[in-house]
């Protein structure tokens, strides 16, 4: 009980009397996950003119960010900048993906490297020598590996990686944010190749394009123009634990990615300056000077998934802690890697196939006819299928 405890006053601080929030972007008011979260965090979303003691929300570095800046500008109101936790969802929030948690910071934004935030206070001052809290960072840090979770976890468990040896470089979005606060741009990405290519000549590159590149929703910095007999464009829905575990070395620019490779036991080069930069946990190109702890990776976990993030827990429509959050996305996932190929149901009477659409039908309709696919059968087989009966409950 007292990890629960302590979590709760964690992630309850501002429970007592909800501040008014000024927003002047519509998905504050559209999305009802944010707004709750937003609500449970001691926050009332509003629109209209702030008084005195009023905050302004604004989503992290948006292009609808300078709405809300030019009023604080104007009235002196403080900014809450909110983005989305660094373990998010099965799809990216572009498919209508609600998240699971969110990150809530007056300080700053995350990957804004021009000024601290204050998961970089979290990160420069806290004493991370709490054993209980370590304790949940180490098995945080494997149970994301074991279950290969990721922001956006609905990858293809099916797919191997390629022969282990590879050097890995993460190719990003054009025109995210996170590039440009990090003090990178596009220039960076082809001088992350050169290095790559350079500093390990007799190796092959793998180039792991976005998800977002992949559906088809925003250009990437990479396409098959750079792919020769050695660099190769990997744009299959692969599991990135899987990536990380045959890669020799990684270079990323700002990616979450780099994050993730630190907790998989790489010390990534980094061309940025993302959060997870400048704990002596990776090799920077660009270093940032007012940075000059080192942590462990257990540590910057703690921090960045225990200690920051605002999450959600959907069933009890409660905050929580990493945990529950973690129980949320690990059921979903398993979900949607069990149905994602569809069902075909055997034996199953007419009144009960509207139940196993509900059940089984979340990715793809399941179909009651003579088609191929993977077999849900109704009672006892000899058949090679998978078995259904009434629960005990």
């Amino acid at each position: 009980m007292a990890r629960v405890a302590d979590h709760t006053q964690e992630n309850n601080a501002g429970d007592n009397l909800p501040r008014r929030l000024f927003v002047y972007n519509g998905g504050f008011l559209t999305s009802r996950r944010i707004k709750r979260i937003l609500h449970l965090s001691g926050y009332d979303v509003r629109l209209g003119k702030p008084s005195a003691d009023d905050l302004i929300g604004v989503w992290g570095k948006s292009p609808t960010s300078p709405r809300g800046e030019a009023v604080s500008d104007k009235t002196g109101n403080p900014i809450l900048r909110v983005e989305d936790a660094f373990l998010r969802s099965l799809h990216p929030g572009r498919d209508g993906e609600p998240p699971i948690g969110l990150l809530l910071d007056q300080q700053g934004v995350h990957f804004d490297a021009t000024q601290p935030s204050e998961l970089e206070t979290l990160l420069a001052t806290h004493p991370f020598d709490d054993t209980p809290l370590l304790d949940r960072a180490r098995e945080g840090i494997a149970r994301l590996h074991q279950e290969e979770l990721t922001k956006y976890t609905a990858h293809d468990p099916d797919l191997m990686a390629p022969e282990a040896g590879y050097v890995l470089v993460i190719d990003q979005t054009k025109g995210d944010a996170s590039i440009r606060y990090s003090g990178a741009n596009e220039a960076s990405f082809q001088e992350m190749l050169y290095y790559a290519q350079t500093e390990h000549p007799n190796a092959k590159i793998l180039i792991k394009s976005h998800p977002e590149t992949n559906n088809g929703h925003r250009e990437g910095h990479y396409t098959t123009e750079q792919e020769t007999d050695r660099i190769k464009l990997y744009d299959a829905p692969i599991s990135p634990w899987k990536l990380l575990e045959g890669a020799i070395a990684v270079y990323v620019v700002s990616s979450q990615l780099g994050f993730e490779a630190i907790l998989a036991g790489h010390k990534p080069i980094v061309f940025g300056q993302p959060f997870y930069a400048g704990w002596d946990l990776s090799e920077d190109r660009n270093p940032i000077q007012r940075r000059q702890r080192s942590l462990t990776r257990v540590q910057l976990f703690a921090g960045a998934m225990l200690l920051y993030p605002k999450w959600y827990d959907p069933c009890l429509d409660r905050l929580c802690d990493y945990e529950t959050a973690v129980n949320q996305i690990s059921a979903q996932t398993r979900a949607w890697r069990e149905d994602r190929k569809g069902w075909r149901g055997d034996n199953i009477r007419l009144w009960k196939r509207g139940h196993f659409q509900r059940f089984f039908g979340s990715v793809k309709p399941v179909t009651f006819d003579k088609s191929e696919g993977q077999t849900l059968h109704w009672g006892r087989t000899d058949e090679d299928v998978s078995v259904v009966e009434d629960g005990f409950l």
